[in-house]
C-alpha cells in the first residue's frame, strides 16, 4: 500500500438486491477501519437498506434512478455538491459509474488527481438488442474512460471493460452476507418435494421460463411444488402463466429467511437470463442444496462443473430435464450437495470483501 484512504464517497443507484446490500456491507467495514464515510443514492434504497441509520456513515439522498430522466441534470449537480472532497469515490453499477463520472467532471486523463474513481459492475447487459442494449454500451464507455478503476463481478463483464477501453480492470470481490449455519433437510410441500427459486421478478430472472419447465413436472408422482420466493414488476404476468399452465406454484413475495428456504429445499433453479455474481447462489452453495442454474455470467465462476447442473439460458426442456434428472437420481443429488459444500469453503467472507477494496484504494 502507498498512502491510506481516509475518506471514501459510495455512490448507489436503485437497487433492491445484491448490489446495495454489498454497498452496505463495504461502508460498514470502512467505517469500522475508521474511514469517514458517505454513501448517496435514492432515498429509496437508503432506506431499503437502513442507510440512513448505520453507525459511522452518512447518508445523502441523491434522486437518480436505472432509467434517464428528466430530473437528472438536478441530480447531478446535487451529487457534484453532496460528494464533497472525498479521497476515493466508489460508484456501484454502470448508471452509479458515469452519473459519478459527470459529477466529477473527468473523463480520464493522465496524472494523478484526487478523488480517485472506482466503479464496480455488478450486472451484465441485458439480453438482445434495442436501446437498452445501446445505452448500456454508451455507459460502459463512459465508465470505462472516466475511471481509475473498474472492478468486476465476472470473468465476462472484465472482457467488456477491457473491450471499452477501461484503463485498469480487476475482479470485484462480492461474498453473501454472513447467515448462521444450515443443516440441510430436503424438503416437501404436503408430500412433495420443493423447487425453490429467488429473485425480483423481472425479465433478467428468466422465470417465464422456468414455469414453462415446471409444467412438465405433472407426471411426476408426487408432482413437485414450485415456490418462487421474490417480488417485481412481472409479479402479475408470471402468476397468469402459472394458473395458465396449470403449474403448482407458490409465490411468496419478498422474504427475508431465503437462507432458511434454501436449507429445506430439493432443489434451487436459477433460471436467469444474464447474471452477475448472484448472492444467493452463494447463499444455496452453503446450503448445500443441488443447484441447477443457467451457464450465463458470473454463474459458472462460482459453481464450476462439479455443483450444479448448468444449462443454456431460455430453454424450458434442458431446465425440465436436469431438475428431474435430481429428483430422480440422488446419487446425482448427493454428488452436487458435497461439491456445494466444497465449493462454499472457499467462497470469500465480507472481511475478505472490505480488506480487498481498502488495498485498491490505497493503490490508487
Amino acid at each position: 500500500m502507498n498512502e491510506r484512504a481516509r475518506r471514501v464517497a459510495f455512490v448507489v443507484g436503485t437497487t433492491t438486491g445484491g448490489t446495495g446490500t454489498h454497498v452496505r456491507m463495504l461502508a460498514a467495514g470502512c467505517a469500522a477501519h475508521g474511514m469517514a464515510v458517505t454513501v448517496l443514492g435514492p432515498s429509496a434504497t437508503g432506506g431499503r437498506l437502513g442507510l440512513e441509520s448505520q453507525d459511522g456513515v452518512a447518508f445523502i439522498p441523491v434522486e437518480f434512478g436505472d432509467r434517464p430522466r428528466p430530473r437528472d441534470p438536478i441530480a447531478l449537480l446535487r451529487l457534484r455538491r453532496g460528494l464533497g472532497t472525498p479521497d476515493v469515490v466508489h460508484a456501484h453499477g454502470l448508471r452509479a459509474g458515469a452519473f459519478s463520472v459527470l459529477a466529477l467532471g473527468r473523463i480520464r486523463v493522465r496524472g494523478r488527481r484526487l478523488p480517485r474513481l472506482v466503479v464496480t459492475v455488478h450486472n451484465a447487459p441485458p439480453a438482445g438488442g434495442g436501446v437498452p442494449a445501446r445505452i448500456y454500451r454508451l455507459l460502459e464507455r463512459l465508465v470505462a474512460h472516466g475511471a481509475d478503476l473498474v472492478l468486476c463481478v465476472s470473468s465476462d463483464l472484465e472482457a467488456r471493460m477491457d473491450a471499452a477501453g477501461a484503463h485498469r480492470v480487476g475482479r470485484a470481490v462480492v461474498p453473501a452476507p454472513a447467515e448462521p449455519a444450515q443443516s440441510f433437510a430436503p424438503a416437501t410441500g404436503c408430500g412433495r418435494p420443493v423447487i425453490l427459486a429467488a429473485g425480483r421478478l423481472a425479465a433478467q430472472k428468466g422465470f417465464g421460463t422456468l414455469l414453462e419447465a415446471a409444467a412438465s413436472w405433472r407426471d411426476m408422482d408426487p408432482e413437485p411444488l414450485l415456490v418462487i420466493a421474490g417480488d417485481g414488476p412481472l409479479s402479475g404476468r408470471l402468476r397468469a402463466q402459472a394458473a395458465a399452465l396449470g403449474v403448482a406454484a407458490r409465490f411468496t413475495g419478498q422474504r427475508d429467511d431465503v437462507p432458511a428456504l434454501l436449507s429445506a429445499a430439493a432443489v434451487f433453479v436459477l433460471p436467469s437470463r444474464w447474471e452477475g455474481q448472484p448472492l444467493v447462489l452463494q447463499e444455496a452453495l452453503r446450503a448445500g442444496v443441488p443447484v441447477v442454474a443457467s451457464r450465463v455470467g458470473g454463474i459458472p465462476d462460482l459453481t464450476g462443473e462439479d455443483a450444479a447442473l448448468l444449462v443454456p439460458p431460455d430453454d424450458a426442456a434442458r431446465l425440465s430435464a436436469a431438475v428431474r434428472s435430481l429428483l430422480e437420481d440422488p446419487a446425482l443429488a448427493d454428488r452436487l450437495r458435497a461439491a456445494a459444500r466444497e465449493r462454499a469453503a472457499r467462497l470469500p467472507s465480507p472481511g475478505d470483501a472490505v480488506a480487498a477494496v481498502l488495498a485498491c484504494y490505497a493503490d490508487l
